[in-house]
């Protein structure tokens, strides 16, 4: 199969090389060159603009910040609307405002193309094993054309509903992961406080209901000062934000998101936007110092 990919980033990458070593052809565009050089031992077709990859596929994908870079490679000057042909799929694999992909969704199809809007969760590492989580809204028929696809790339396939629906889904993992990192980074900031290694606590709660794998994997990640960013904390700010923006859209109180939302705004605030979100613990580690 012919399948653009446009959004060849820390996690875009790995899921377009996927696809190329399960044997599809890929057509690329990227507004930095370098991000084409993993591709060059693949069966890879670099084009000059989002519209020339969208003319040469049957199916193109993107993983791109947020809706207004949706909005601009979907639909800008030289965008895949203007180069896709009638009945080609145009699936998002971003994190948007569930309200962004809907009104995305009935502008192509008003454009004679479909759209899945097909959110992702496991980070850099689950990006790079192929054992992503995908959310998918859009219709059942566009769905099932390209779960042999989303399976190259992950593990766990659903179709959640409508368009928008695979956003409102990722939306939900968002407040869990976010409050369960902040939740983590609490209890070891608390422990190493009341001095007991966090670690021997980790082991404890790892056997009982408090369980997750948040303090599974982001629990050893904080342990080992590892902030190198799977899932950058920036990131994680811009998908709360999302949260809160369709709270307070639909009168919704979220005080744990709300409140977690203010942490990664302080976290982007203090100089940490680029680490993993797991710099949680170090922020509360620097107020916890200062309060001394």
């Amino acid at each position: 199969m012919n399948i653009g990919f446009i959004g060849l980033g820390l996690m875009g990458r790995p899921m377009a090389l996927h696809l190329a070593n399960a044997g599809h052809t890929l057509h690329l565009w990227a507004r930095r060159p370098t991000s084409l050089e993993p591709f060059k031992d693949v069966d890879a077709h670099a084009h000059v603009s989002a519209a020339e990859v969208a003319r040469h596929a049957d199916v193109v994908f993107t993983m791109v910040a947020d809706a207004p870079d949706v909005q601009d490679v979907v639909f800008g000057t030289d965008g895949i609307a203007e180069g896709a042909r009638p009945g080609c799929i145009v699936v998002d694999m971003s994190t948007i405002n569930p309200n962004a992909a809907r009104g995305i969704g009935a502008a192509l199809e008003a454009k004679g193309l479909e759209f899945l809007d097909a959110p992702v969760s496991g980070g850099e590492m689950g990006a790079i094993n192929a054992g992503l989580t995908f959310m998918v809204g859009g219709k059942p028929e566009s769905f099932k054309t390209i779960k042999p696809l989303f399976e190259k790339m992950g593990k766990s396939i659903t179709l959640i509903g409508g368009i928008g629906a695979g956003q409102v889904a990722k939306a939900c993992n968002q407040i869990l992961t976010g409050v369960g990192v902040a939740a983590v980074a609490e209890a070891f900031n608390f422990a190493a406080k009341s001095g007991v290694d966090p670690a021997r606590v980790r082991e404890a709660l790892l056997g009982g209901f408090a369980y997750s794998r948040i303090l599974e994997n982001h629990g050893q990640r904080m342990l080992d000062r590892n902030f190198k960013p799977g899932f950058k904390a920036w990131m994680h700010q811009k998908d709360l934000r999302i949260v809160m923006e369709e709270a307070h859209r639909l009168g919704l109180m979220l005080p744990s998101a709300a409140a977690t939302a203010q942490l990664f705004n302080a976290i982007v605030g203090s100089g940490m936007g680029e680490d993993d979100s797991v710099a949680a613990l170090k922020l509360l580690e620097k107020l916890s110092s200062t309060a001394e």
